[in-house]
C-alpha cells in the first residue's frame, strides 16, 4: 500500500506548518468551551467501562483522550507524528502511536474502533479499502468499527460502504450524526456502526 495518495500528508507537503494550524485550531476550540467530545460519548454509550478501545487517526487525541479518562484502555493511532506527539502531552492515560492504518498490525484486539473526524476521507483511495480490512482484522469477537466522515470529500458514502462489504463489515447502524440523528436522504454525513458480517 502507498501513502503517496493520502491527502493529509498532501497538505503538509503544501504547508509544513498544516498540522501546528491543526493543532492550535483545536485548542481554541476548547479554551472557547466548544463540545469536543461528542463522538467520545457515542461510543462511551456503546461499550462497558473498561473497554479495549482503538482510535484509528486519533489525530491530537481529543475522541480516544475523552475514552480514556473515562475508564477505557485506549490506542491511538496516527500517521502525523506531530498530533501523536500532541496526543502524548495533553492526554498521558492512553496509548499514542504513530502507524499507518493501512498496514495497521497490533497484537490487541478491540471492542470498538472509532474512526471519526473525517479520516477515512483523508485517507488516499489506494489505501481505504485495505483499511476497512485492517479495522475487520483488529475487532475482537463482539466488536464493532463505527466510522464518520462527511460528503464532498472525494469518498461517496455507496463507495464506502461498497468497500465495507468488500472488507467483511456489515452496517448495524446508519446515522446522520454523532448525536445519533436517524439517517435521512441526501445527508451530508455519515455515522456507520459496523460489525463483522455473519
Amino acid at each position: 500500500m502507498s501513502t503517496t495518495d493520502n491527502l493529509w500528508l498532501q497538505k503538509i507537503a503544501a504547508d509544513p506548518n498544516h498540522s501546528r494550524w491543526y493543532i492550535d485550531r483545536f485548542r481554541q476550540m476548547a479554551a472557547r468551551g466548544e463540545d469536543l467530545a461528542g463522538e467520545a460519548r457515542m461510543i462511551d454509550a456503546m461499550v462497558p467501562r473498561g473497554a479495549r478501545i482503538l482510535d484509528a487517526g486519533c489525530g491530537t487525541g481529543r475522541v480516544g483522550g475523552h475514552l480514556a479518562a473515562a475508564g477505557h484502555e485506549v490506542t491511538g493511532v496516527d500517521l502525523d507524528p506531530e498530533l501523536i506527539a500532541e496526543a502524548r502531552s495533553q492526554h498521558p492515560g492512553a496509548t499514542w502511536q504513530v502507524g499507518d492504518l493501512s498496514v495497521l498490525d497490533l497484537p490487541a484486539r478491540f471492542d470498538v474502533i472509532v474512526c471519526a473526524g473525517n479520516v477515512m476521507a483523508f485517507a488516499g483511495p489506494s489505501t481505504r479499502g485495505e483499511i476497512l480490512c485492517r479495522f475487520r482484522a483488529h475487532l475482537a469477537d463482539g466488536g464493532r468499527a463505527v466510522v464518520g466522515f462527511g460528503s464532498g470529500r472525494g469518498y461517496e458514502f455507496d463507495a464506502f460502504l461498497a468497500d465495507a462489504a468488500a472488507a467483511d463489515l456489515t452496517p448495524d447502524l446508519l446515522l446522520d450524526t454523532w448525536d445519533l440523528r436517524p439517517r435521512t436522504p441526501g445527508a451530508d454525513f455519515l455515522v456507520a456502526v459496523l460489525s463483522p458480517t455473519a
